[in-house]
């Protein structure tokens, strides 16, 4: 389900899901079962607590009586929006409920100024490289969000633009690779003593000869091949700080990595052992890149934010979990990575999607050099 949000007016997000509507299985619902399911939900995603009909009559001051409540939501509960959790207790929203709700019923507001000022300033800090502005993004997404945040980074197969070897001290070498396309990403490597400066320069001119340009998984071999053919061009500690730095990059470049920061939030409200079942599951699809490819292809071709509600979910369909995610692009307008918050079916939706889709364009205007308008 796509979030309509409007790039142009500063971050002010002003409707529901985009372009969707009330799923047309329900849109027969009259107004006054809409109230009510809105009611619900907004009550279970606020205390998580059971909604009994007395209560609402009050809380909604329409004039209704309790009698006519639970008539409506008897038949909510026919329709599978609603479900009774023990004879004599009230109802909670079902899953089918709470995607109605998101599709239809759903208003999200702007994103508050403290929101606004906290995601920049851990996303968009000066000097930082994209790694570690997407790893503040995780931990500011789950922070704000009370739930877990994720975010995937791009591969790191990209043409690039120049590889760099700098001494941190007598055993250890950053190696810094930015791709054509301004993406800066390092590597720390350990070394025996005895690589100087001298090492350092030959070691980044032989790559960058060969490599500026070029994705690395296209001329890698190639260089390997070098590295056989002209054993005489370089002396041994320049010759090990080209194959180690080759090496550190191995495998990195073939698939997209998730960064996931509060994981331990999705146990927090689960008290039933199905429910923590399914979130350890979960969690080995997070560990194994299972769930990173399932988001690859979602947002592959994804337009703003995108919101997958339970089972719907097709990123992490077996834990019963929510997920609002949104893709940032590349100075090209690209997609290449993508942020959000994974949660359970009780999630502040309101709250979630504004800062999802704003992150995004934090991340996205900083790789535009803070041009993109927020």
């Amino acid at each position: 389900m796509p979030y309509d949000s409007n790039p142009g007016d500063s971050g002010n997000l002003s409707s529901g899901v985009a372009d969707k509507g009330p799923s047309s299985r329900f849109a027969d619902l009259t107004q006054r079962a809409r109230d009510v399911l809105e009611a619900v939900v907004n009550t279970y995603v606020a205390t998580g607590a059971p909604v009994g009909s007395k209560w609402l009559a009050e809380r909604l001051g329409s004039g209704l009586s309790s009698a006519t409540i639970r008539h409506v939501m008897a038949g909510l509960e026919e329709r599978g929006l609603l479900q009774a959790p023990h004879v004599s207790a009230g109802r909670l929203p079902t899953e089918a409920g709470v995607r109605f709700f998101v599709e239809g019923l759903l208003e999200v507001g702007a994103l508050g100024e403290e929101d606004k000022n906290c995601l920049e300033a851990q996303c968009a800090g000066a000097g930082q490289s994209l790694p570690q502005r997407l790893a503040q993004a995780t931990k500011a997404l789950a922070g704000l969000s009370s739930h877990a945040g994720l975010v995937l980074a791009p591969k790191l197969d990209r043409p690039l633009q120049k590889i760099e070897f700098v001494g941190l001290d007598s055993t250890r070498v950053l190696v810094v690779l930015v791709t054509a396309d301004g993406l800066v990403e390092n590597r720390i490597l350990s070394l025996p003593q005895g690589v100087d400066a001298e090492a350092l320069v030959n070691a980044g001119a032989y790559l960058n000869r060969r490599l500026v340009g070029r994705r690395l998984s296209e001329a890698r071999g190639e260089v390997e091949e070098s590295l056989r053919r002209d054993r005489t061009e370089l002396d041994s500690l320049t010759r090990r700080l080209v194959e180690e730095g080759l090496a550190v990059w191995a495998g990195a470049q073939d698939r997209p990595q998730l960064l996931v920061r509060g994981q331990a939030r999705l146990l927090r409200d689960m008290t039933a052992l199905e429910d923590v079942e399914r979130i350890q599951s979960l969690m080995d699809a997070l560990e194994t890149g299972e769930a990173a490819s399932r988001l690859v292809r979602a947002v592959a071709e994804a337009e703003g934010v995108q919101i997958y509600v339970g089972s719907a979910t097709p990123l992490f369909d077996h834990a019963g979990c929510s997920v609002i995610v949104a893709p940032y692009h590349d100075k090209d307008r690209r997609v290449i990575g993508a942020v959000g918050v994974l949660g359970p079916l009780r999630m502040d939706y309101a709250r979630v999607i504004p800062l999802v889709d704003f992150t995004a364009r934090v991340i996205a205007r900083a790789l535009e050099g803070g041009t993109a308008p927020l």
